[in-house]
């Protein structure tokens, strides 16, 4: 059973929430923060070296993460391997049960903490869902069938609704599609009139479920960080004004969050949260915009249904 994607084709509003693999070999913590979010979100995205920084494995994590019956999301970027090792890890990843692979090009080498290491990039992202959708129909890149079977992966994208280039949005939006993307999490969200405007514009055309990313700030100081280190992202100055203001930040940041959920909540079918050294607090932020808890695990009678919908 996917709990994702059979919310995903049920037309539930959907859930999902970022975890950063272990920066070494002990996974508790990592495993405490997903229990923490299970009966909160529909999947845990689990990070493939985000900002080039270097953490254990995304498959060994979303193994993990199964193990423990937590729907994962296993991002896999193509910065790092070239096309050989992709459809491996893609492959032994659906032998280890894991089923939701995130698509992602990859951040710059020179962001992260190994800025001398060789980038591959010998794929993106669209040419990856393109080789996602082979390995699901039996085939590798090449067209040589896969003897001992297809893999039954359920693909992917990001998306950046807030991109200075709508045309360049729509185009890369429309190329995932015909790639085979089946749901798309959005880049950090903070203006919701351009969220809406690519609802009703471009996504619309489609039937797969956008999450928008809402995004725990911590501080203004926090806020100003991510306004000068992270590119594409502008948080606005009245947000920054609020939260310098709160006698508490935190519980301000977690307010504001929360506020931008029930934006979503308006505009799309779901929410990507992150809270970066903080997911214990992705809870409260969704009780506080009124977000129950999810109902216990889908009957495997029920599953079995909404496998035929496929």
């Amino acid at each position: 059973m996917n709990r994702f994607l059979a919310a995903a084709q049920s037309g539930q509003f959907l859930v999902t929430a970022e975890v950063m693999p272990p920066k070494g070999s002990n996974p508790d913590r990592m495993l405490m923060v997903a229990r923490q979010l299970k009966s909160w979100v529909h999947a845990v995205n689990i990070t493939d070296g985000s900002r080039a920084v270097l953490r254990t494995s995304s498959v060994a994590s979303a193994a993990i993460l199964k193990q423990a019956d937590i729907e994962p999301i296993c991002q896999m970027t193509c910065r790092d391997r070239n096309s050989i090792a992709l459809q491996a890890d893609l492959m032994g990843a659906h032998m280890l049960g894991i089923r939701n692979v995130l698509a992602l090009t990859g951040d710059p080498i020179q962001a992260g903490d190994h800025p001398k290491a060789r980038k591959v990039f010998e794929l993106e992202s669209v040419r990856l869902l393109r080789l996602i959708d082979r390995l699901n129909q039996g085939c590798d890149r090449n067209g040589n069938p896969l003897k001992d079977e297809a893999t039954q992966l359920f693909p992917g994208a990001a998306v950046d609704p807030q991109s200075p280039s709508w045309s360049g949005l729509q185009r890369r939006f429309q190329r995932k599609l015909e790639a085979g993307a089946q749901f798309f999490q959005s880049q950090l969200i903070c203006d919701f009139d351009r969220l809406e405007k690519f609802i009703d514009q471009i996504a619309s055309q489609s039937d797969k479920p956008i999450l928008a990313g809402i995004f725990l700030l911590k501080s203004a100081k926090n806020a100003r960080f991510i306004n000068k280190y992270v590119p594409g992202v502008e948080i606005p100055q009245h947000t920054i004004d609020r939260l310098e203001r709160a006698s508490h930040p935190l519980q301000e940041g977690i307010t504001i969050a929360a506020e931008q959920v029930n934006l979503a909540r308006q505009l799309c079918q779901g929410v990507h949260m992150m809270a970066v050294r903080r997911e214990e607090l992705i809870p409260q932020i969704l009780e506080q915009a009124g977000i129950s808890p999810l109902s216990p695990e889908v009957s495997p009678h029920v599953a079995q249904e909404e496998a035929v919908k496929v």
